[in-house]
Parts: structure tokens; sequence; C-alpha cells
């Protein structure tokens, strides 16, 4: 578990150009404080402590906002940047050097028992407001951009956008700046873009065929 701590305080300092030293990391990152409050959380969880750690879980959340049920499976490395309203279920299963942004909900689809809530692979980007629902499974180096609602698998590599989510695979590489979550395609753009320029060529042919006189005015 120490270990795992150590990581999660040089990720932020590698991944947020805003971390000075280790000691603001330490000292001034919420997303760090609700990591390692989940962390000691679940080892109690794991010892069947399980009021003990509800009640630690809790206190985390009043404390910074995050809510991280202690059952829940975290890797090493989790980076959750601002993380105001971040929400992680009980069945959920997050990988290594996965990245967080605020108001994320990892959470399930309604009363059903079992693995409920997704599993979510390793270097995967969750931009801000984004919703992953149900027993689904987000592939290694997902990118999922901000506010989409992503109800079906998502393969590694590829990029989702949208409500629902619309998966953008991007030639089995790597996205290249893993904290872009601006800079995403939009397929419902693209999408009116090409009707629109359909409509005006369309509107074009007919100014033609009536200067031609082959249609009436």
């Amino acid at each position: 578990m120490f270990d795992k701590m150590k990581e999660d305080v040089k990720v932020i300092l590698e991944m947020d150009p805003a971390a000075r030293s280790v000691w603001e990391v330490i000292l001034a990152y919420q997303g760090l404080h609700a990591i390692w409050i989940y962390r000691i959380a679940h080892a109690l969880w794991n010892r069947k402590f399980y009021t003990m750690a509800r009640i630690l879980s809790n206190f985390g959340r009043f404390l910074t906002g995050i809510e991280i049920h202690p059952a829940a499976k975290i890797g090493k490395g989790l980076f959750i940047d601002h993380g105001t309203g971040v929400v992680i279920g009980e069945t959920c299963e997050i990988g290594d050097y996965v990245t967080l942004y605020q108001g994320v909900t990892l959470g399930g689809t309604g009363k059903e028992h079992g693995k409920r809530h997704p599993t979510i692979g390793n270097h995967v980007l969750i931009a801000s407001g984004a919703k992953i629902l149900g027993s689904i499974k987000v592939g290694d180096y997902a990118k999922i951009g901000a506010g989409s609602v992503v109800l079906k698998e998502v393969p590694p590599n590829s990029t989702v956008v949208g409500i629902p989510g619309r998966i953008v695979i991007q030639n089995g590489r790597r996205v290249k700046d893993d904290l872009d979550q601006v800079h995403l395609p939009d397929p419902v753009a693209d999408t009116i873009r090409s009707m629109q320029q359909q409509i005006d060529e369309l509107k074009k042919e007919l100014e033609i065929l009536k200067a031609g006189g082959v249609l009436k005015q």
C-alpha cells in the first residue's frame, strides 16, 4: 500500500504542471487525500471491518468532495485532478495510471447485484463530467470526452464523445496528449457539416437547372 501511495505523489508531480513540490502535493491536493483515505479504507474493508471502512470513506467524501467506495479496486498512479463530484462505485475496478477530472461518475445502472460498475483499463483519461455506467470495460489508453455518457464497451486506444458515447478509433495508437480533454473529435458536428455541404451543393444544382430553363421559376 505504501508503495502505491508514493506512486500517487510521483504521478501528480509528473502530470500536473501546477504541482511545485512534494509537500505542496501532500498537503494541498484533495484528489491525493481522497485516494489515500480510500487506500486505508480499502485495507480495512479487505479485513472485514466493513462499518469502519464505510465511516472512513464517508469522512473522506466530506473532506474532499470525492466519493470512493472502500470495496472498489484501484491500481497505482491514479490522478484525480480537482476532483469535486467524482464518484467511484463499489464494484468498480481501475487500472494503473488513470486520470479522472471533476464530476466523473463510475456508477451502476440500477439495482442489479454482482459486478455492476465499470472496469477501467490502464492509462485511461476520463474528462470532466463524463459518466461511465454499468458493468462495462474501458480498454487501455482510451480517452473519454467531457460530458460523455458511456453505456457500451470501449476498445483500447480509442476516443469516446457524446451522449450516448460514440467511439472514434485512433488507428491503434495512443492519443498524443493525455491531458488534452478539449480537442476531441465530434461525430455529431461532423455529420451536420456533411449534411449542410450536401444541401449547399443541391441548391447550386437547382440554380443551374433553373437558369437553363430545365425547371420553371
